[in-house]
């Protein structure tokens, strides 16, 4: 899609869900994995799987400091069991770095808190989830042509219809509340904890569901976290993301 078509589709998005009161925008992008920095945060307009339809996809900030604001909105067409994208906030490591004082990678058995912080809210159809995006590694000094070892997903919310891949292994209570745990392979394994009941804010410690799958024999404790990124996975339909909020930090 053209960047005029882009931004025409951007601007009609926003003239029907008013990005949240605060400070105004400091960037915009329509453009396909462009990107934002926000401090040791960077936001990526990550539309990885958007040959699988057709669509458009934008991606703001509202404010940065130690907590960011920012939000997306979308309209996607096609394959209804494909993700077309994951616009997201990275903290760490995507196939590279592109900030610092992000404190990653840390190791599991490192004993550090590593607490997130999460509010936002959801408008629209279509299928979709909101979810963390937790990338591990085998080494501490990962770059842009390692893949990662494990994936972890945790789901906050979705519609539509939206599922994780891989097969049920059963349920866990973690953080308060109960999660459906799947597990799967992509050429690296990929784990997704997915809430029972929709949730739009959640204060969550990543090492609770990072030492059950240690537990479980699936993830060695010796595993280096090296990024967490917090977004929605898109399928189809048109909606928006509004992050009033976000905290991720290594403590």
């Amino acid at each position: 899609m053209r960047w005029t078509s882009l931004l025409t589709a951007f601007m009609a998005a926003a003239a029907l869900t008013a990005v949240p009161a605060g400070p105004a925008a400091a960037a915009n992008t329509c453009e396909p994995f462009g990107s934002i920095t926000a401090g040791k945060y960077w936001l990526n307009n990550n539309l990885w799987g958007q040959d699988s339809g057709s669509g458009w996809q934008c991606l703001w900030d509202t404010y940065q400091g130690g907590t960011i604001g920012w939000g997306t909105s979308w309209g996607w067409s096609g394959q209804q069991n494909e993700v077309k994208s994951f616009t997201s906030s990275v903290l760490g490591w995507h196939w590279g770095w592109k900030t610092t004082g992000h404190e990653l990678p840390v190791r599991l058995n490192a004993g550090r808190d590593i607490y997130t912080d999460w509010r936002y809210r959801v408008s629209g159809g279509g299928t979709m989830n909101v979810a963390y995006d937790l990338w591990l590694h085998d080494m501490p000094n990962p770059d842009w042509q390692h893949n990662p070892t494990d994936e972890v997903m945790i789901w906050l919310y979705r519609a539509g219809g939206a599922g994780p891949l891989g097969t049920l292994q059963g349920s866990v209570t973690l953080a308060g509340t109960t999660w459906d745990l799947y597990r799967g392979n992509i050429g690296w394994n990929v784990f997704s904890f997915v809430r029972r009941t929709n949730t739009t804010s959640a204060t969550l410690h990543m090492q609770d569901f990072l030492g059950h799958l240690v537990s479980r024999g699936w993830v060695a404790n010796t595993k280096y976290l090296s990024s967490i990124e917090a977004g929605t996975e898109v399928f189809t339909g048109n909606g928006q993301l509004d992050t009033d909020a976000y905290t991720a930090d290594i403590r």
